[in-house]
């Protein structure tokens, strides 16, 4: 394969992660706590051609992804069940295969009482025993996380800070686990807010434009590839002819 063709066919598979990319982040535009996916390109250069052995271009690529953990826009819900985090930090929950984190303060309460999330994870808290609200009676969460109820404190919610966010590894749309050292976590002074939500950071018009975009430059790409083939196939008749 010449150079040119090379070059623009590592360009359109660039391209394809990135529409993936795109279109997660779109599907989750309406995702409470959602933190968009970002990626970072490189250029790949073959051992030989490193080397100097032979030429070789340098192909684009998408290297991989990092999670965006940038602030999203805190909506009002009127829904006391409704948490939002402003500043860095996590609510923490309770998985069977152990604790989750997550920016996604869409709470409910079971038929027990307890506080979950909106998967069923139990929502966990300093003292690390469950969060059992009377639901018939009214409640209150303050900034520093304190659950109220009948002017007494319940619990305090547990919210926590990595020092290395970037090694979280992402669990669906909105759940995150940490399998770093435990010197990594921290309680976390990000403010509480009751009855709003945190809105998703990747804003589905910003993440269309760029789709729109990512797809005229693949357009543009497959072109120069069809060029490169034309260009080769004329190569070899111009070749036969002598």
């Amino acid at each position: 394969m010449d150079a040119l063709t090379a070059a623009a066919a590592s360009g359109m598979r660039a391209r394809i992660d990135t529409l993936e990319l795109l279109a997660n982040n779109i599907a989750n535009a309406g995702t409470a706590g959602y933190k968009a996916d970002r990626e970072f390109y490189n250029l790949y250069l073959s051992p030989d051609a490193a080397e100097g052995k032979l030429p070789s271009p340098r192909l684009p690529l998408v290297e991989g992804r990092w999670t965006d953990y940038s602030q999203g826009t805190l909506r009002h819900t009127a829904n006391p069940l409704d948490l939002a985090l402003s500043g860095e930090g996590f609510f923490v929950v309770n998985s069977k295969e152990g604790p989750l984190y997550t920016r996604s303060g869409s709470f409910q309460i079971n038929k027990d009482g307890l506080i979950e999330s909106a998967g069923g994870h139990p929502v966990a808290t300093v003292s690390g025993r469950p969060l059992r609200i009377e639901a018939s009676r009214p409640f209150e969460i303050t900034k520093d996380g304190v659950v109220l109820q009948d002017g007494a404190e319940v619990e305090r919610l547990k919210v926590v800070r990595f020092e290395k966010p970037q090694q979280l590894e992402k669990m669906g749309s909105t759940y995150f686990s940490w399998a770093g050292p435990a010197a990594g976590v921290s309680p976390s002074r990000a403010e509480i807010h009751q009855g709003r939500l945190e809105e998703a950071n990747a804003g589905s018009a910003e993440a269309a434009v760029r789709m729109v975009n990512v797809l005229r430059q693949f357009e543009m790409l497959q072109k120069a590839v069809t060029l490169g083939g034309e260009m080769n196939r004329k190569a070899v008749e111009e070749v036969a002819k002598v």
